[in-house]
């Protein structure tokens, strides 16, 4: 059925998580990973133009809330996709060029689109840019990159691809880069995102119990459906 087939599936909330589940890995996981973000206290939803109880909103803008963290102060993430549903860019921002990484739909080519996928990065001094699929970040404006040129980092080459890396961590020979300590609780964003999604409606959440406080429905959900028989050993983490 087309409606299910080359990607569509992840379109219904019965079977995937969206354009947030899609996308969200390949965006958002910088910031998550290097600012020690874990879960949100707060999920809200801005946007949901077409919402209906069956397939994701047509465009949708979330904005989760992190708190304070150690010496790291509290931080927001606003999340934009779908139609004509284009974030505000800073001035200097330039090409929005379309990642080579990106990997072809099952069904084409990538289409550019107004705005291609990525990020935006605002700290205190300084504002970044960025695609996706692990691409280098950059400052804007291209005058402030120059000044800051001899100031940044060096950051050590990848000895391997992703390919290459997954099946030398397999023999012991790396450490996969993309460990589950890392994809598990960056997936558990996305989750209380599409939950919020589906809702349509702002989320409550508790770090320390793992609970929402403010929608019963959604921590049902959260829960989820009991397993089948003979496979609840699979269910438990």
């Amino acid at each position: 059925q087309k409606d299910f087939v080359n990607g569509q599936w992840r379109c219904w909330f019965d079977y995937g998580l969206g354009a947030l589940g899609d996308w969200g890995a390949h965006i958002m996981d910088t910031a998550h990973e290097f600012l020690n973000l874990g879960l949100p206290t707060e999920i809200n939803m801005l946007r949901a133009d077409g919402h209906n109880p069956f397939f994701y909103p047509l465009s949708t803008t979330l904005l989760f809330k992190f708190p304070s963290r150690g010496n790291m102060p509290a931080m927001d993430i606003t999340w934009y996709d779908g139609i004509n549903n284009i974030p505000p860019v800073p001035a200097g921002y330039g090409v929005s060029e379309l990642d080579p990484n990106i990997p072809p739909p099952s069904n084409g080519k990538i289409q550019p689109a107004k705005l291609n996928p990525g990020k935006i990065i605002y700290s205190k001094e300084l504002t970044f840019k960025g695609g996706s699929h692990g691409s280098t970040l950059s400052i804007i404006p291209e005058d402030k990159a120059k000044d800051m040129a001899n100031k940044l980092p060096v950051v050590p080459v990848s000895p391997s691809n992703h390919y290459a890396n997954y099946l030398k961590a397999c023999m012991g020979l790396e450490k996969t880069r993309s460990p589950f300590a890392i994809a598990g609780p960056l997936s558990q964003v996305f989750t209380l995102g599409v939950m919020a999604q589906k809702l349509n409606t702002k989320l409550l959440f508790d770090r320390n119990t793992k609970q929402i406080t403010n929608n019963k429905l959604a921590n049902q959900l959260l829960v989820g459906a009991p397993p089948r028989k003979g496979w609840e050993q699979y269910y438990k983490v």
